[in-house]
């Protein structure tokens, strides 16, 4: 389909065709009036452009609303069948799926074990975890986050080694698995979905540029300037785990992907291991935080201690996020992940005000507030974006 020439009344009708469905995206089932009322076009234009939309299979009517006596109106929506996205968070142990409609409507969910064998089995696996969501149709896009990134000058997988990701490392790995699924794949970095799900949903809408930060087992973060993720020429913009810090070990010393610089500064053992040093104990290091909070709302010296504890997790995360600072001096520092969240305002308080010593910026620091799986969350945002693009511009022929 040849793009319609500017100006003329294909383009037009394209136009309208995209604010009257983004309308109805964003307010729900209206009647023909409110439509042409929210758009500015008129009643014959409104009316033509419902025919048209219905026609398409991408406006359904919902009824009749009822108004001034003798007065009814027809209700259109959306149809929710015209496309269906599906969105996938893969991680060494296992695979989620999260299958919406194109309105955003989660239509279903499903988890499996992680392969552990070649590509082959992990495209079946794949493809095993998505017909589990229950896809009542042919998928649009799928939008898949893993622990690496991909290079866009090589299409392979980097920033991560092959143990932790088997199978993934292969030439042309988007197009194979694009094939291997029957759908458009997209491959993307787990961090840099939090951060649009961040953006969409969380403490981080509303601002265009912003870092993110993911403290768990692992460190990385996501870096959004001009309201875009920021990837790098190589796909790892924002991968800090691998950033030198002062009394880490480096790659030099301990191997490529080995634990060093910030990560073995700050990642879940480092920030076990430092906690336990203070007298506090937990089974891992998301309990171990969450047991500092507590420990440290209390009095004597076990508070103190916890509250050093805290202090010294705080300062060993505002070193690394001081380098992010004076690099990108971002409007907002979001923080997630396990080692993190545990802590509440309390070691957010204790991170911003260790940071704000060590940089002539000050950007606030925020907590995320995104419930559930932001990786799931993030992915099914980009597949709709995209999926929304192409139907909502199908309407027009040339």
């Amino acid at each position: 389909m040849n793009d319609p020439v500017p100006g003329t009344p294909s383009l037009l009708r394209a136009i309208n065709d995209r604010a009257a469905l983004r309308v109805l995206l964003e307010r729900g089932p209206l009647t023909r009036p409110q439509i042409g009322t929210l758009t500015g076009l008129s009643k014959p234009t409104a009316s033509q452009l419902l025919s048209r939309l219905q026609q398409a299979g991408l406006v359904v009517l919902d009824g009749i609303r009822e108004g001034l006596p003798g007065r009814t109106a027809e209700v259109y929506r959306i149809n929710p069948a015209a496309a269906y996205v599906g969105a996938l968070d893969v991680t060494p142990h296992r695979i989620e799926a999260r299958v919406a409609d194109i309105t955003g409507t989660v239509v279903g969910e499903h988890t499996l074990p992680t392969p552990r064998r070649p590509h082959g089995e992990l495209a079946d696996r794949l493809n095993a975890a998505l017909l589990g969501a229950g896809p009542p149709g042919k998928l649009r896009r799928v939008v898949i986050g893993v622990q690496a990134a991909i290079d866009p000058s090589t299409g392979r997988l980097g920033y991560a080694a092959a143990k932790d990701v088997p199978g993934w490392h292969i030439p042309d790995l988007v197009p194979t698995l694009s094939s291997a699924l029957g759908v458009p794949v997209a491959v993307e970095n787990n961090v840099n979905l939090v951060a649009v799900a961040e953006q969409a949903h969380g403490a981080a809408r509303g601002h265009r540029d912003f870092v993110l930060l993911w403290a768990d087992a692992g460190l990385g973060s996501a870096i959004v300037l001009g309201g875009r993720v920021h990837r790098g020429a190589t796909g790892g913009a924002g991968e800090v785990g691998y950033m030198p810090a002062p009394g880490a070990p480096t790659a030099r010393e301990s191997g490529r992907y080995a634990d060093h610089g910030y990560q073995a500064l700050t990642g879940g053992q480092a920030v076990l291991k430092l906690l336990r040093s203070y007298g506090v104990r937990g089974t891992d290091f998301r309990h171990a935080v969450a047991a500092a909070v507590r420990a440290a709302a209390g009095t004597g010296q076990k508070a103190e201690d916890a509250r050093a504890g805290l202090r010294d997790v705080a300062a060993r995360l505002a070193v690394g996020l001081a380098a992010i600072t004076a690099v990108v001096d971002p409007e907002l520092i979001v923080l997630t992940g396990g080692a993190v969240l545990p802590g509440g305002e309390m070691l957010r308080e204790l991170v911003e005000h260790e940071l704000h010593a060590l940089t002539i910026p000050r950007p606030p620091v925020r907590l995320s507030t995104v419930e559930g799986n932001p990786v799931l969350a993030g992915a099914l945002d980009l597949a709709l974006a995209t999926a929304r693009d192409e139907v909502f511009g199908s309407t027009v022929p040339s």
